[in-house]
């Protein structure tokens, strides 16, 4: 199991890092003004100039990669209910992405942009989480469905 938490992590932390590039590249379009926005200007300013604030971004950005590909695993664990493996998922990818948000400025540094960030992230998570559970409830049933004819049929 820890093999495949630092396998899962290993390719996590690369794919991270992509979707952070593309949201700041997303992010920059969309200003549209010709310049590219690497990161927020308060991080820029913490870290005294841009270069910094990069390459801290671009850590942090491997870190939550590599925590959503490790925590990936949880779905694997048999023996735990849909419930007990939402539960720590969520936990995990939120104890993780909470900090780092916060650090890089991704939400304002106030009750109200915390509270804010909390609830697009829980709304976007679990949107994502029933998304996979019905199509994987539409995907069993065509199987069960499949099974049943060729049981008949036979």
């Amino acid at each position: 199991m820890k093999k495949k938490v630092i396998l899962r992590c290993l390719i996590g932390a690369p794919i991270g890092l992509s979707i952070s590039f593309m949201i700041t590249l997303i992010i920059s379009v969309i200003i549209n003004k010709g310049e590219y926005y690497p990161v927020v200007p308060q991080l820029t300013a913490l870290c005294g100039n841009e270069l910094n604030a990069v390459v801290i971004q671009t850590i942090c950005s491997l870190l939550y990669g590599a925590a959503f590909g490790g925590a990936s695993v949880i779905w694997e664990i048999e023996n735990w209910s849909l419930m007990k493996q939402t539960v720590i998922h969520c936990l995990v990818i939120s104890v993780s992405m909470l900090p780092i948000a916060y650090c890089m400025y991704w939400m304002p540094h106030s009750f109200w942009g915390i509270a804010g960030y909390i609830a697009i992230f829980f709304f976007i998570y679990f949107f994502i989480w029933f998304s996979q559970y019905f199509a994987m409830k539409k995907k069993i049933q065509a199987i069960n469905d499949k099974v049943k004819s060729d049981s008949v049929s036979s």
